[in-house]
Protein backbone atom coordinates (compact mmCIF):
# COMPACT_ATOMS: atom_id res chain seq x y z
CA UNK A 1 0.00 0.00 0.00
CA UNK A 2 0.95 3.71 -0.69
CA UNK A 3 2.76 5.58 2.52
CA UNK A 4 0.27 7.91 4.34
CA UNK A 5 3.25 10.32 4.87
CA UNK A 6 5.31 11.04 1.67
CA UNK A 7 9.29 11.90 2.54
CA UNK A 8 9.76 15.39 1.16
CA UNK A 9 12.77 15.17 -1.41
CA UNK A 10 15.99 15.16 0.09
CA UNK A 11 18.75 16.76 -1.82
CA UNK A 12 21.74 14.00 -0.30
CA UNK A 13 24.43 17.04 -0.71
CA UNK A 14 23.88 16.84 -4.71
CA UNK A 15 21.99 18.74 -7.30
CA UNK A 16 18.13 17.87 -8.31
CA UNK A 17 16.39 18.59 -11.25
CA UNK A 18 13.31 19.55 -9.10
CA UNK A 19 14.78 22.82 -7.28
CA UNK A 20 12.07 24.10 -6.12
CA UNK A 21 10.41 22.39 -2.80
CA UNK A 22 6.79 22.54 -4.07
CA UNK A 23 7.87 20.80 -7.01
CA UNK A 24 9.74 18.38 -5.60
CA UNK A 25 6.99 17.29 -3.13
CA UNK A 26 4.50 17.12 -5.28
CA UNK A 27 6.32 14.99 -8.02
CA UNK A 28 6.91 12.49 -4.79
CA UNK A 29 3.45 12.85 -3.55
CA UNK A 30 2.45 11.73 -7.04
CA UNK A 31 5.04 8.52 -7.45
CA UNK A 32 3.46 7.48 -4.07
CA UNK A 33 -0.53 8.22 -5.47
CA UNK A 34 0.71 5.82 -8.35
CA UNK A 35 2.75 3.39 -6.12
CA UNK A 36 4.62 1.64 -9.07
CA UNK A 37 6.68 -1.40 -8.46
CA UNK A 38 8.90 -0.97 -11.48
CA UNK A 39 10.08 2.70 -12.66
CA UNK A 40 12.33 3.66 -15.10
CA UNK A 41 13.66 6.77 -15.23
CA UNK A 42 15.16 8.45 -18.48
CA UNK A 43 17.68 11.16 -17.68
CA UNK A 44 18.97 10.70 -14.31
CA UNK A 45 20.99 13.21 -13.67
CA UNK A 46 22.89 13.50 -10.36
CA UNK A 47 20.64 10.77 -8.93
CA UNK A 48 18.91 12.42 -6.20
CA UNK A 49 15.44 11.74 -7.83
CA UNK A 50 16.30 8.14 -8.89
CA UNK A 51 17.20 7.97 -4.53
CA UNK A 52 13.70 9.62 -3.92
CA UNK A 53 11.85 7.57 -5.61
CA UNK A 54 14.02 4.11 -4.76
CA UNK A 55 13.69 5.10 -0.90
CA UNK A 56 9.85 5.65 -1.88
CA UNK A 57 9.16 2.40 -3.43
CA UNK A 58 10.85 0.62 -0.59
CA UNK A 59 8.77 2.27 2.07
CA UNK A 60 5.70 1.01 0.49
CA UNK A 61 6.94 -2.54 -1.08
CA UNK A 62 10.19 -3.60 0.87
CA UNK A 63 12.73 -5.17 -1.33
CA UNK A 64 9.74 -6.06 -4.31
CA UNK A 65 10.93 -2.73 -6.82
CA UNK A 66 12.90 -2.43 -9.29
CA UNK A 67 13.95 0.92 -10.47
CA UNK A 68 15.87 1.11 -14.25
CA UNK A 69 17.44 4.70 -15.24
CA UNK A 70 18.72 5.23 -18.39
CA UNK A 71 21.49 8.52 -18.76
CA UNK A 72 24.34 9.00 -21.05
CA UNK A 73 26.08 9.87 -18.35
CA UNK A 74 28.38 12.19 -19.62
CA UNK A 75 28.86 16.15 -19.90
CA UNK A 76 30.46 16.10 -23.30
CA UNK A 77 29.61 18.82 -25.80
CA UNK A 78 27.93 17.22 -28.37
CA UNK A 79 25.14 16.75 -26.34
CA UNK A 80 24.58 20.45 -25.93
CA UNK A 81 21.82 20.10 -28.37
CA UNK A 82 19.94 18.27 -26.05
CA UNK A 83 19.71 21.44 -23.91
CA UNK A 84 20.30 19.79 -20.47
CA UNK A 85 19.88 21.70 -17.12
CA UNK A 86 22.98 23.72 -16.08
CA UNK A 87 26.18 21.05 -15.28
CA UNK A 88 28.64 23.73 -12.96
CA UNK A 89 28.33 23.27 -10.01
CA UNK A 90 28.49 26.61 -8.04
CA UNK A 91 29.11 25.67 -4.22
CA UNK A 92 32.21 25.22 -3.04
CA UNK A 93 31.90 22.80 -0.54
CA UNK A 94 30.28 20.20 -3.63
CA UNK A 95 33.67 21.08 -5.36
CA UNK A 96 35.58 19.77 -3.08
CA UNK A 97 33.67 16.96 -2.02
CA UNK A 98 33.22 15.36 -5.19
CA UNK A 99 37.18 16.31 -5.88
CA UNK A 100 39.09 15.48 -3.07
CA UNK A 101 36.66 13.17 -0.98
CA UNK A 102 34.38 11.37 -3.43
CA UNK A 103 36.97 11.87 -6.47
CA UNK A 104 34.48 11.44 -9.05
CA UNK A 105 32.47 13.60 -11.36
CA UNK A 106 28.99 13.52 -9.66
CA UNK A 107 27.31 13.08 -13.30
CA UNK A 108 28.98 9.39 -13.66
CA UNK A 109 27.39 6.34 -13.42
CA UNK A 110 30.14 5.77 -10.56
CA UNK A 111 28.01 8.16 -8.82
CA UNK A 112 25.06 7.26 -9.52
CA UNK A 113 25.91 4.15 -8.59
CA UNK A 114 27.67 5.12 -4.86
CA UNK A 115 24.43 7.51 -4.29
CA UNK A 116 21.78 4.33 -4.53
CA UNK A 117 23.97 1.83 -3.34
CA UNK A 118 21.73 1.15 -0.68
CA UNK A 119 19.63 -0.56 -3.36
CA UNK A 120 21.79 -2.46 -5.29
CA UNK A 121 20.20 -5.47 -6.13
CA UNK A 122 16.97 -3.81 -7.21
CA UNK A 123 18.68 -1.25 -9.48
CA UNK A 124 20.02 -1.14 -13.10
CA UNK A 125 21.60 1.66 -14.36
CA UNK A 126 22.39 1.95 -18.59
CA UNK A 127 24.38 3.80 -20.10
CA UNK A 128 23.54 5.40 -23.45
CA UNK A 129 21.73 7.44 -25.58
CA UNK A 130 18.15 6.47 -25.01
CA UNK A 131 17.41 7.33 -28.99
CA UNK A 132 19.33 4.14 -29.66
CA UNK A 133 19.07 2.31 -26.96
CA UNK A 134 15.44 2.24 -25.99
CA UNK A 135 14.48 0.72 -29.10
CA UNK A 136 16.28 -3.00 -28.12
CA UNK A 137 15.71 -2.44 -24.29
CA UNK A 138 15.21 -5.41 -23.06
CA UNK A 139 12.54 -4.38 -20.38
CA UNK A 140 8.80 -4.54 -20.24
CA UNK A 141 5.56 -4.01 -18.39
CA UNK A 142 6.79 -0.66 -16.28
CA UNK A 143 4.45 0.78 -14.27
CA UNK A 144 5.83 4.39 -13.93
CA UNK A 145 8.06 6.24 -16.58
CA UNK A 146 9.39 9.54 -15.63
CA UNK A 147 10.92 11.29 -18.96
CA UNK A 148 13.46 14.08 -18.13
CA UNK A 149 16.36 13.02 -20.90
CA UNK A 150 16.96 15.20 -24.13
CA UNK A 151 14.84 18.06 -24.39
CA UNK A 152 15.10 18.41 -28.36
CA UNK A 153 12.26 17.91 -30.13
CA UNK A 154 13.22 14.10 -32.05
CA UNK A 155 14.77 12.79 -28.94
CA UNK A 156 11.71 13.53 -26.53
CA UNK A 157 9.05 11.76 -29.03
CA UNK A 158 11.24 8.65 -29.29
CA UNK A 159 11.49 8.78 -25.83
CA UNK A 160 7.44 8.76 -25.60
CA UNK A 161 7.09 6.19 -28.28
CA UNK A 162 9.65 4.23 -27.21
CA UNK A 163 7.85 4.44 -23.69
CA UNK A 164 4.25 3.35 -25.19
CA UNK A 165 6.09 -0.43 -26.18
CA UNK A 166 7.23 -1.14 -22.74
CA UNK A 167 4.83 0.45 -20.23
CA UNK A 168 2.10 -1.83 -18.40
CA UNK A 169 -1.20 -2.04 -18.97
CA UNK A 170 -2.65 1.03 -17.37
CA UNK A 171 0.89 2.24 -16.22
CA UNK A 172 1.58 6.07 -16.45
CA UNK A 173 4.15 8.09 -18.20
CA UNK A 174 5.25 11.23 -16.08
CA UNK A 175 6.87 14.35 -18.29
CA UNK A 176 9.12 16.91 -17.04
CA UNK A 177 9.80 20.84 -18.73
CA UNK A 178 6.47 20.79 -20.23
CA UNK A 179 6.17 24.85 -20.21
CA UNK A 180 10.41 25.20 -20.62
CA UNK A 181 10.61 28.42 -22.70
CA UNK A 182 13.94 27.43 -23.96
CA UNK A 183 13.04 23.83 -25.03
CA UNK A 184 9.53 24.38 -26.83
CA UNK A 185 10.60 21.13 -28.43
CA UNK A 186 9.69 19.36 -25.12
CA UNK A 187 5.69 20.79 -25.12
CA UNK A 188 5.31 19.85 -29.32
CA UNK A 189 6.50 16.48 -28.71
CA UNK A 190 4.65 16.14 -25.80
CA UNK A 191 0.94 17.58 -27.39
CA UNK A 192 1.61 15.33 -30.52
CA UNK A 193 2.10 12.19 -28.70
CA UNK A 194 -0.95 12.88 -26.83
CA UNK A 195 -2.81 13.48 -29.92
CA UNK A 196 -2.02 10.73 -31.98
CA UNK A 197 -2.76 8.37 -29.16
CA UNK A 198 -6.03 10.06 -27.87
CA UNK A 199 -3.92 9.18 -24.09
CA UNK A 200 -5.56 10.90 -21.07
CA UNK A 201 -3.50 13.66 -19.25
CA UNK A 202 -3.29 15.64 -16.73
CA UNK A 203 -1.30 19.29 -16.34
CA UNK A 204 0.77 19.22 -12.60
CA UNK A 205 2.13 22.99 -11.48
CA UNK A 206 2.63 23.88 -15.13
CA UNK A 207 5.77 21.54 -15.44
CA UNK A 208 4.78 18.18 -15.21
CA UNK A 209 2.61 15.97 -17.61
CA UNK A 210 1.33 12.81 -16.45
CA UNK A 211 -0.40 10.73 -19.52
CA UNK A 212 -2.23 7.83 -18.36
CA UNK A 213 -2.41 4.78 -20.46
Amino acid sequence: AASDVYKRQKKYFRKSSIKKIAEGNLFLEEINRINPKTFLEIGIFQGVLARNVCDLMYKNHGTNFKYYGVDIFETDEIYKNEIVPSLKINNPLKKFYFKYIKRYNPYSIEAVQDLLKVYKNNIQLIKGNSNQLLKDIQINNIDLIFIDGGHDYSTVKNDLNQSKKIISQNGTILCDDYNLSYAEGVKKAIDEFIKENGFKYEILLERFVKINL
